[in-house]
């Protein structure tokens, strides 16, 4: 299915909209698990983040409201979405990923494309994930159209990866390591933006 779904959507922008453009993607680790942070603004930069990566499939984290209908929850299953309370995230929000992670996949993580508490917990999310399963963390960030309208506009797509950030181990200072950590993402985020 999440195959399917990803040449299909592939074929729909292509035809709404031009090819989109990767960049840096012989960044991403060959054959190693890892965490994709990317910037997040629409359901567009989570599918074209989906078709730069393919072939390797992504677990997307996903807020837990949207799996509120059945139907719906069934098709995120399908294309590898699951559940997450942003709104009190305990210690079963690493359980999931760490299990993925484990058996060598790709898990991706959407922070807010708005600098807010929730970006910052969710990043804070993907640095403990990191930390824990000693995987990289892959900052990405989506630049092109967000709305039906702008994609008929014929505005080009990128998706722009950046080198691998890796994680310590958490020791006693666990507040100054995600914070550190935290700020290069930031960083790299910004710089990425600024290579179109």
């Amino acid at each position: 299915m999440y195959t399917f779904a990803t040449r299909f959507l592939q074929l729909i922008l292509f035809l709404l909209n031009e090819r989109m453009k990767t960049v840096n993607k012989e960044k991403l680790p060959q054959n190693d698990p890892f965490i994709v942070v990317c910037t997040h603004k629409s359901w567009i930069d989570v599918v074209c983040l989906g078709i730069a990566l393919y072939p390797t499939p992504i677990h997307f984290m996903a807020k837990k409201e949207l799996f509120n209908k059945i139907f719906i929850q069934k098709l995120l299953k399908k294309l590898n979405a699951f559940p997450v309370d942003r709104s009190n995230p305990g210690p079963s929000v690493l359980k999931i990923p760490l299990q993925l992670l484990k058996k060598k996949q790709v898990v991706g993580i959407f922070p807010s494309g708005t600098r807010n508490s929730e970006e910052k917990a969710l990043k804070n999310g993907a640095i403990h994930i990191a930390s824990r399963a000693s995987v990289p963390i892959i900052p990405a960030v989506y630049i092109g159209p967000h709305t039906i309208r702008d994609l008929l506009g014929r505005k080009k797509r990128f998706i722009i990866f950046g080198d691998a950030i890796y994680v310590p181990k958490m020791t006693k200072d666990k507040e100054a390591v995600t914070e550190a950590t935290n700020e290069v993402i930031s960083k790299v985020f910004e710089e990425l933006k600024g290579n179109i």
